[in-house]
């Protein structure tokens, strides 16, 4: 591998700042340079939230241009849709199909767009969705939907699950951990080949 160009995009609250230094911390176990770099606009009031994971073997700066994306983890399905334009013809998309409306949509200014997955689909070939939010409830918290959908990217990789295992322990608080750990290898074990 030589660089590997990871966008997360949600919207406030959804944990992608902790996703993103998850995949920072397996960067430096795998010995590669990294760099991240975190953009929202109204987080604290579910604006959109996007992140940015650049590791490999010479990185010079952590943004990600259009087509530049060898994955888009969206936890949200329009934030899929917002930013499928950065991801490469052969890059993946990984969806968690949970939708969340945005303001717009709340007001009744907006409609939130239909069939995304599906349209998405058929744009780009390595589009994966999961409903992660069920998944998250069975493992017995909600908040878990990112480290579900980080499982389901890493078992999409050619990284090793002992390595994200290493950086999910040195990442998560002791008392979370069980249960982080419980939705990492949920998403890992979600979709088989």
């Amino acid at each position: 591998m030589d660089n590997l160009n990871i966008m997360i995009v949600g919207v406030g609250g959804q944990g992608t700042l902790l996703a993103s230094r998850i995949l920072g911390a397996v960067a430096l176990k795998k010995d590669y340079a990294v760099k991240l770099s975190e953009v929202h606009g109204m987080a604290q009031r579910g604006g959109s939230v996007v992140t940015y994971v650049k590791f490999g073997r010479k990185i010079h700066s952590p943004l990600i241009e259009k087509h530049e994306a060898d994955i888009l983890l969206a936890f949200e399905e329009l934030e899929a849709l917002r930013w499928a334009d950065y991801v490469k013809d052969e890059g993946m998309i990984i969806i968690n199909s949970q939708k969340i409306d945005p303001m717009p949509v709340i007001v009744g200014k907006a409609k939130y767009p239909s069939e995304i997955v599906r349209t998405l689909s058929q744009k780009y070939k390595n589009v994966f969705t999961l409903d992660a939010l069920k998944i998250a409830l069975q493992c017995g918290n909600i908040k878990v939907v990112n480290i579900v959908l980080l499982g389901l990217m890493a078992a999409k990789t050619a990284i090793e699950k002992q390595i994200w295992d290493e950086a999910l322990k040195e990442i998560v608080p002791e008392k979370l951990l069980e249960v982080n750990v419980e939705a990492f290898n949920a998403g890992y074990h979600a979709i088989q080949d």
